[in-house]
């Protein structure tokens, strides 16, 4: 389970026309950074990853479990925000430090209540990088005009801070003030100056964006760092394996060593438990 130390806040324009989103990511990027043991600029865009599938999730599907897979010629990046508000990731990248995101893409998924998931597909900008990707994939997949912009400042292994922001307008708001808040958000294409000012929060990038324009704020939400795998999820996986391949595990006599490639965490399944399972099938 994460320890919660980041948010995410929402609030609508007193004019109904803008819903707007803003998140703090730092020790959640921080965590998945360590965890995978990233650097360079594939810690930058794993965060920017990670920070982006928070920003989709808390505002397009915030019960749903949202993943972001980011596919380049070098490997790939997976981030994997659960409803909870645990945040975790891959990094499958060779070399492990860079990634060049030219010829990349950027699938974007969501499980749905019934088990089927809804999921799309987009390109990566030639500038921009994930941010834009991200906005070109809600106004093509989802139909929803976005602006927003993700970022995720390194200092060698540590994370200085992560955090980015999803504005959208309003279905049925009028088309007149879009043109104001464009003009506005063209300050805030890139946020390194947000982040890398003293206390930078959630709350004090929604404050920035929104200065001089009235707002409600609504709902706020932890996000953390965190994996959900277990025992008891290890144990589920291994039963859907053949009776023949659990009946070579079992021969071995070994106590059989499992990490999670998420977080690291090991587990240990005793020949006796496999056995059990032999039983049960």
């Amino acid at each position: 389970m994460a320890t919660m130390s980041d948010n995410v806040l929402r609030a609508i324009t007193d004019d109904g026309a803008f819903r707007v989103v803003t998140a703090q990511t730092t020790s959640t990027v921080g965590g998945a950074i360590r965890a995978q043991g990233a650097h360079g600029r594939v810690a930058g865009h794993f965060g920017d990853l990670l920070t982006g599938s928070i920003l989709f999730r808390e505002t397009m599907a915030p019960q749903l479990r949202v993943q972001g897979i980011l596919k380049t010629p070098q490997g790939s990046l997976v981030a994997d925000s659960h409803p909870s508000g645990d945040t975790r990731g891959l990094v499958q990248a060779d070399p492990p430090a860079d990634l060049d995101l030219r010829g990349a893409s950027l699938r974007v998924m969501r499980s749905l209540p019934d088990g089927r998931l809804s999921q799309g597909v987009v390109g990566i900008p030639e500038s921009g990088g994930i941010s834009a990707a991200l906005m070109a994939y809600m106004q093509t997949s989802e139909q929803v005009f976005s602006m927003l912009a993700m970022s995720t400042l390194v200092d060698i292994d540590h994370v200085v801070a992560a955090g980015g922001y999803m504005v959208q307008l309003l279905p049925e708001a009028d088309h007149a003030p879009l043109a104001v808040m464009a003009k506005r958000l063209k300050a805030f294409e890139v946020i390194d100056e947000q982040l890398r000012r003293p206390g930078f929060s959630a709350a004090a990038l929604l404050e920035e964006l929104l200065d001089g324009m009235p707002f409600t704020r609504l709902e706020e939400s932890e996000v953390g760092f965190g994996c959900w795998c277990s025992h008891v999820r290890v144990i589920a996986a291994l039963a859907t394996l053949s009776r023949r391949d659990i009946e070579d595990l079992v021969s071995d006599g070994e106590v059989l060593e499992i990490s999670c490639d998420y977080c690291g965490a090991e587990y240990r399944v005793a020949p006796e438990r496999l056995r059990g399972l032999l039983e049960e099938s």
